[in-house]
């Protein structure tokens, strides 16, 4: 059986998505699972565009194990120059090079000629293969590309000794009929390609990337690039988890297979939420938290006869147990350190203590604590370099009758700040005190508030979207108080865009 390369694209074009920016610690705490997920390679970042970016590449390949690590650079001497430098430290090691070949991409947005862009691929490509034998190129916006320049671009950069060559439908343009017959005619017009591995790269924009990648792996290509919970810009890239589980599912229909452990898959997918602030939607294949629940008499009926009657994967083939009820006031801080590291959460004894007290404090409020519960608290702990502006009191004055009021206590390092707002509900006027002592204009773009558990004792778990200048992040928290939990979320935002990665922003 044929085994499909998977190329994790999460910490690259999934940092992309919008409010999704990553510290370099949690950079490295996703390369670590993506690792441990097993993927053959992890696209660790655009070296060149930042400093912070570059030592985050640089040290990803320093420590992860296993994976090929790969930098992105665009055919510019010093993208490939930044790239290869970044990724040297790597015991196996991938430099990735690309250029638009699209009529509107060669015109509009670079205004090359397609003989200046054939110069670059020959020059980049050769100078890519000084920094790493593993070359891999991509002529982006391929679905838009004249075939006969398209072909030429690629047998340019095989000749000058690419090994990988991406198909990117850059923009989420083409259709699975469409793309799968690119593939293949690629493949016939090539010859050269069947001494390399043909990858592609498909975005969701007409919510068919996982569709098209499929497409492509029918007619030979050996290497998918996708996302974990399918990040990326825009509509995001095809998701890890449905092209590896569509592929392990449909075994006998792609004759081809993945070597991803799938049981890390649902926990992988959790951290990643966790930490950019993306939440998966309820409904999402795989990892979604209805994916595996039945509410129809006859769906129930059936799985309790025998689960393959509605279910085509075990939620344990993904790492999916249920909800346990196993903690609860008595427990003490080994139960829920063992508890933390089986939910993929391992912490240190001080971060151990920090959460230790959050969870009694949340045990005296809830009779019930479960695993959602325990991840909820973990993630403030888990973003404690974010923690420059830490809550230290709330109080609010609301009625029906009553503007709201809320006074707010915030602390920054051993100093203590207060401030008092008024607002049109005590959210806003929460957050307006907030921005008063973090002394930002900020605009809030979105706020979403969901229940952690069932139950009237449940957790709220809020996640806001703000934007202050050309910046945008998102920030959770979570509380039994949804007005706590609010505070606790715009904080965590606006800490990010008080030291986003790469270092603070001006204030």
């Amino acid at each position: 059986m044929r085994i499909v390369r998977v190329f994790d694209t999460t910490l690259r074009d999934g940092e992309q998505t919008p409010g999704a920016s990553l510290t370099s610690r949690e950079k490295m705490e996703i390369a670590r699972q993506l690792a441990r997920l097993n993927v053959d390679v992890i696209e660790a970042g655009f070296p060149v565009t930042s400093r912070g970016d570059f030592d985050s590449v640089e040290s990803i390949a320093r420590e992860i194990k296993g994976p090929i690590i790969c930098g992105l650079a665009r055919c510019i001497r010093a993208d490939i120059e930044a790239a290869g430098a970044a990724i040297r430290p790597a015991r196996r090691r991938r430099v990735h090079t690309f250029i638009g070949t699209s009529p509107i991409h060669m015109k509009t947005q670079m205004g090359k000629t397609p003989e200046e862009v054939m110069r670059m691929v020959t020059q980049s490509v050769k100078l890519a293969r000084k920094y790493a034998e593993d070359v891999e190129f991509s002529p982006m916006d391929a679905t838009r590309s004249d075939l006969e320049f398209l072909c030429r671009v690629v047998a340019e950069a095989l000749k000058q000794g690419a090994t990988t060559i991406n198909v990117p439908d850059t923009v989420g343009y083409s259709t699975p009929d469409e793309f799968g017959g690119l593939i293949r005619r690629l493949y016939l017009r090539v010859p050269a390609l069947r001494a390399a591995t043909v990858s592609v790269h498909c975005h969701n924009d007409l919510g068919l990337a996982v569709a098209n990648s499929l497409a492509g792996v029918g007619q030979g290509a050996g290497q998918v690039e996708c996302s974990i919970n399918g990040l990326g810009e825009r509509a995001g890239n095809a998701s890890l988890e449905e092209v590896v589980m569509a592929l392990r599912v449909r075994r006998a229909l792609f004759d081809c297979d993945t070597t991803v452990r799938t049981e890390e898959i649902h926990r992988t997918s959790r951290l990643v939420s966790r930490l950019t602030g993306i939440v998966v939607q309820a409904n999402k294949a795989v990892v979604g938290v209805n994916a595996f629940m039945h509410s129809s008499g006859i769906h129930g009926d059936g799985v309790i006869k025998g689960r393959e009657t509605f279910e085509i994967m075990s939620p344990e083939s993904v790492g999916l147990t249920e909800s346990r009820l196993i903690l609860g006031k008595l427990s003490g801080r080994h139960m829920l350190g063992r508890k933390l590291e089986e939910l993929g959460m391992p912490v240190d004894s001080a971060r151990l203590e920090e959460i230790y007290k959050a969870f009694k404090a949340l045990a005296d409020k809830k009779k019930n604590v479960y695993d959602e519960d325990i991840i909820a608290l973990a993630e403030p702990a888990s973003g404690r370099s974010l923690n420059y502006l830490v809550l230290e009191d709330l109080e609010i004055e609301s009625g029906t009758k009553k503007v709201p009021a809320a006074a707010v206590t915030l602390r920054r390092g051993k100093k203590i700040l207060r401030a008092s707002a008024k607002g049109d509900g005590p959210v806003d006027a929460t957050f307006k005190a907030i921005d008063k002592l973090a002394c930002l204009k900020v605009k809030l773009l979105d706020y979403g508030l969901r229940s952690v558990t069932a139950g009237r004792d449940a957790q709220g778990e809020v996640t806001v979207r703000i934007r202050s200048g050309k910046h945008e992040v998102i920030g959770r928290g979570a509380s039994t108080d949804i007005i706590e939990a609010s505070a606790r979320a715009y904080l965590n935002a606006v800490n990010r865009l008080l030291f986003p990665p790469g270092g603070p922003a001006k204030r």
